[in-house]
């Protein structure tokens, strides 16, 4: 069985969700973690995990929509049933790297990251064209604990995250062709440090590129890392899904 540690699947990307998350649960998929970026799909994750078994959220203002950053919400809703973490937060200089951008994103983040340590949640966290800022953010807090989303930083700095007790997302690039540094990291980084996402509706895995992602997609993602690795696919299923159990209150 497995877990999709982070997806999004909301009524502005599928008009099918219940069907979606039907054929994830046949395709082995026991848990999914859906994310919120705003305050719109933050309320909707809430709703969508009451109704849904398989189900959980995590909440959180993703740096590239904070217009509508409502850190109030936030604290109402944090503790709610099937709230797992805070997320997806975190820093993103790929379209704007200005300074005042950059100072706003760091202080929403810092501001997320010390609400998550306040209620002992989790937090997920995104990072493009941002990972030295990012590593030096979360490492100026202590017991701090959580996952790089989609990472696609260095093996350098893979091991530098791990060494502070972070796992890495791992989602559908692994399998593109040119992902050369990604490989790099699912080969050098310990199993244990690894889970296993989606990211839909983005980033769908070979031989589905460039079509619309979904959760049922996650045992490809699962049999390229057991390729990478040398290891049963069984192997991988097993080890990441007790990752996402131990990081996230399922």
């Amino acid at each position: 069985m497995y877990v999709d540690t982070h997806c999004h699947i909301i009524k502005q990307y599928y008009n099918n969700i219940d069907e979606v998350l039907d054929n994830a649960s046949k395709a082995g998929v026991e848990k999914i973690l859906i994310c919120g970026y705003d305050l719109a799909s933050n309320i909707e994750v809430l709703e969508l995990a009451k109704k849904h078994d398989m189900v959980y959220a995590a909440i959180g203002f993703h740096p590239t929509d904070l217009d509508s950053f409502d850190f109030t919400f936030l604290e109402e809703h944090i503790n709610d049933d099937k709230v797992v973490a805070l997320g997806e937060i975190g820093l993103d200089y790929h379209y704007d790297n200005d300074i005042d951008t950059k100072k706003r994103q760091i202080d929403a983040f810092k501001k997320q990251i010390e609400l998550a340590l306040k209620h002992n949640k989790p937090v997920i966290i995104h990072s493009r064209d941002s990972i030295m800022d990012t590593y030096n953010v979360v490492s100026s807090y202590s017991n701090l604990r959580g996952s790089l989303h989609c990472y696609s930083g260095s093996l350098e700095m893979a091991k530098l995250f791990v060494e502070k007790g972070f796992l890495l997302g791992v989602g559908g690039v692994v399998t593109f062709k040119n992902a050369k540094i990604v490989k790099d990291v699912v080969k050098n980084i310990d199993l244990k440090y690894l889970l296993l996402e989606t990211d839909s509706p983005y980033l769908a895995p070979v031989p589905h590129r460039g079509e619309v992602n979904t959760s049922a997609y996650i045992p490809i993602i699962a049999e390229m890392v057991a390729s990478i690795k040398e290891i049963d696919i069984s192997d991988v299923a097993t080890t990441t899904t007790g990752n996402a159990y131990r990081l996230f209150d399922f």
